[in-house]
């Protein structure tokens, strides 16, 4: 996980540049460079040593008068080395993001990001003629965010916002599956639109999706730095834990995290690891870590959404406590699932057409969500995330298959996923078919009873009754999202659309009367998270 700054010929002094840069040095501890060109742009990288450890792969890369920054892993950068050294291109390093300048010198840039197997955001100047390029990958799983200078108008990008909104006006998120050209956005890959509906049998369908996650896992493993995976239990994560244990000779490092009183997850990880004979730690968080953690927590994911929050502090702290007592660098993790095969609520779909266009919005809405919260959890802990499920090979499959298939018509969500591995031994069926809890309850109910219980003491009836004239939009509805609301209001004072929406189950579906987004609200919780 790198992060980077740049900026159009600004009218900041380097030192000022650099300061701004500093804010997201969480990002890449390991060396820092800045570089003006002869235009007066400035380049500023904080890296994380993945590939190619040695001074080769420093950033920003340069060639024939041009220059690029990419936060990335770019899986195929293999076969694009060979495709570019038949064209005369020698490479100096063994950085996957040193195929950058060349391949768009020989294709350009819309060819070349869709050329691109890989989770990226990147910048690219061309001094030659003066174009900039930026571009980020379908999902979002990169970060990357755009302004204007207060002063001269001119663009920047930066990985987060929180470098650029001192200087800058207009800060957006840059929109996953576009790139940018000629000071205009272009959609070169819109993950969730979907041409052709695949109707196969069963068997068809599920030895596809087993392949499919199989190779977009291998190719995962690839980094010079040391790997581990984060393990809760779930399907996801123990299906993406099963497969690298299945393809690695030593045991692979897993991580879990619950509350000290009620961990749920802990027995089921545990059950995982065992099964699986990881090197495996669990980690318990209290109450105070809970609450200390909450401005942090905003801070660096730069939301005020409730779900997101909830969720990112476990997350947090289990990153936390990997930085501080590891080595590693890159965890392996189990986002994106959800958003393809569906939620707790989507059994509730009324109708095939119905649950297809959720999952549409879902993935569209990724990178606002889950996807923020394991790049930011990670990331301020100077570690790289590596999200299987967000393999495009692998998603555009899953998306394309009839969502008639998708509904819960087996009394089991996630149906076609859990019967892609039955029978494998990759995990035992108790595993496999084992009910679906969210991560911010799975952790434990008692943080969220004790985020509720922190929120009821600091506002009153009254409080939350004014929200809607202090905040016309995104209104706070309850003491907890208030109390997060004006937490990221400190920090990022009239941005609150940076986020869509509070993530709601949709409640066509399940009843206006919802009001809180855990899946414990809902009919159908059943046995989940006991």
């Amino acid at each position: 996980m790198c992060g980077f700054l740049f900026m159009e010929t600004s009218d900041l002094t380097i030192e000022e540049f650099k300061s701004n840069l500093e804010l997201i040095e969480h990002r890449g501890p390991d060396d820092q460079q800045h570089v003006r060109d002869t235009l007066g742009n400035d380049f500023g990288f904080c890296r994380l040593s993945i590939m190619d450890l040695s001074d080769l792969g420093r950033q920003p890369f340069g060639l024939n008068g041009k220059r690029v920054m990419c936060n990335g892993e770019i899986y195929n950068f293999l076969s694009l080395r060979k495709f570019l050294e038949t064209k005369g291109y020698k490479f100096t390093g063994d950085s996957d993001c040193e195929v950058l300048l060349p391949l768009f010198e020989t294709t350009g840039i819309e060819t070349m990001v869709k050329m691109l197997d890989a989770e990226f955001a990147f910048v690219l100047v061309d001094e030659n003629t003066g174009e900039i390029f930026a571009a980020r990958d379908p999902f979002g799983i990169r970060p990357l965010f755009y302004g204007y200078n207060k002063v001269t108008g001119k663009i920047s990008f930066s990985s987060e916002a929180k470098a650029l909104i001192s200087t800058c006006k207009d800060v957006t998120p840059f929109p996953p599956g576009y790139y940018y050209a000629g000071g205009e956005f272009h959609v070169y890959n819109d993950i969730a639109e979907v041409s052709t509906i695949v109707e196969e049998p069963l068997a068809e369908i599920s030895g596809h999706i087993r392949r499919k996650l199989e190779r977009a896992v291998k190719k995962r493993l690839h980094a010079d730095a040391p790997m581990g995976y984060l393990l809760s239990g779930g399907l996801d994560s123990s299906l993406v834990c099963a497969i690298a244990a299945k393809e690695l000779e030593s045991p692979i490092k897993t991580f879990a995290i619950g509350m000290e009183t009620d961990p749920i997850d802990l027995k089921y990880a545990r059950e995982v690891a065992d099964f699986l004979r990881t090197d495996h730690t669990e980690i318990l968080m209290t109450k105070e870590d809970v609450l200390s953690a909450v401005r942090e927590v905003i801070w660096h994911l730069e939301t005020w959404d409730i779900t997101t929050i909830r969720a990112s502090i476990g997350m947090y702290l289990i990153c936390k406590y990997i930085h501080e007592n590891t080595e590693l660098k890159v965890l392996m993790t189990g986002e994106v699932s959800d958003e393809m095969f569906g939620y707790k609520y989507t059994d509730f779909a009324p109708s095939a057409g119905a649950f297809q266009k959720e999952a549409q919005k879902r993935v569209h809405e990724l990178y606002m969500y889950d996807v923020l919260r394991a790049d930011r959890c990670l990331a301020a802990h100077s570690l790289e995330a590596r999200v299987p499920f967000a393999d495009l090979d692998f998603a555009t499959y899953v998306m394309s298959i009839n969502p008639s298939r998708k509904l819960n018509t087996y009394g089991k969500g996630k149906y076609l996923l859990r019967h892609a591995f039955e029978g494998t031994e990759l995990l035992p069926d108790e595993i496999l078919f084992r009910e679906k809890a969210a991560f911010s309850d799975a952790v434990g109910h008692s943080m969220v009873d004790y985020l509720k219980e922190f929120a009821d003491e600091k506002y009153s009836d009254e409080d939350l009754a004014k929200a809607s004239e202090k905040y016309p939009k995104h209104t706070p509805f309850t003491k907890e999202s208030l109390m997060y609301r004006e937490i990221f209001e400190e920090f990022y004072p009239g941005y609150e659309d940076w986020i869509l929406d509070f993530w709601m189950p949709n409640r066509d579906w399940v009843g206006a009367e919802v009001t809180d987004p855990s899946a414990r609200v809902l009919s159908n919780y059943g046995d989940s998270g006991k």
